[in-house]
């Protein structure tokens, strides 16, 4: 698919989102899943894949419950350095919105390694399945394409193994407060969206100290027995 598209939509005058960027460990792929608080709630689902971001928006975010089949829509292709993006798209642009890192890690094929030839083969076959490695995401996934479907419908869902849960599993209920009452505010509140970016490319938290508190609710869920593990 490539960038053409994704530069395109976008107005880098404006937004602070990345142009371009790759990945020069090759050794390694990445994945990404951020929480995009634009004109409706999803999260976008990003792995790395033919130098770019291959990506997804699934509107209830992923699970952890094999039992969950969530909709995935396949969107244009992002630069590689998209998936260390953080801060608010300002209004009138392609996506506006808040955007956080929910997860990030690394990911393999099924069969292990990061060989991109069993991976590209299911991404184009429409079974594409493989192994994340992240804080909160762990495990066996795949990402299986809708059939006789023109809109690039396909569908997330977690495979049974030592990492799922049989509990229900919203990823909003990972999601910091502040993380929330953010994107609600922006959309109450258009008129302060240079405050909003510009205290976001200045105070930005890292991503990994973003996270902190998401471990810990995970962490918190699976001593109360609201998420116990198989």
């Amino acid at each position: 698919m490539g960038l053409k598209e994704y530069v395109k939509k976008r107005n880098f005058k404006e937004t602070s989102e990345p142009k371009s960027g790759t990945n020069k460990d090759k050794g390694t792929l990445r994945f990404v899943v951020q929480r995009h608080h634009a004109s409706h709630l999803h999260y976008d689902f990003r792995l790395e894949l033919e130098g770019v971001l291959k990506s997804w928006a699934v509107p209830k975010g992923p699970s952890l419950n094999p039992k969950d089949k969530r909709l995935a829509m396949m969107v244009e292709d992002h630069p590689y350095s998209y998936r260390t993006f953080e801060g608010t798209i300002p209004e009138g642009n392609y996506g506006a919105g808040v955007v956080t890192i929910f997860d990030e890690g690394t990911y393999e094929a099924i069969s292990g390694g990061s060989d991109e030839k069993e991976l590209k083969k299911g991404l184009y076959s429409g079974n594409l399945k493989f192994k994340l490695h992240g804080k909160i995401l762990k495990g066996e996934f795949a990402l299986v394409k809708i059939k006789d479907n023109e809109e690039n419908s396909w569908l997330l869902i977690k495979h049974r193994d030592e990492y799922a849960v049989d509990q229900k599993f919203d990823s909003e209920n990972l999601v910091p407060e502040a993380v929330k009452r953010e994107g609600i505010e922006r959309k109450k509140n258009p008129g302060a969206q240079r405050h909003w970016q510009k205290r976001n490319q200045k105070d930005q938290p890292t991503p990994s100290s973003r996270l902190a508190p998401l471990l810990l609710g995970l962490c918190l869920k699976g001593t109360t027995g609201s998420l116990k593990r198989n």
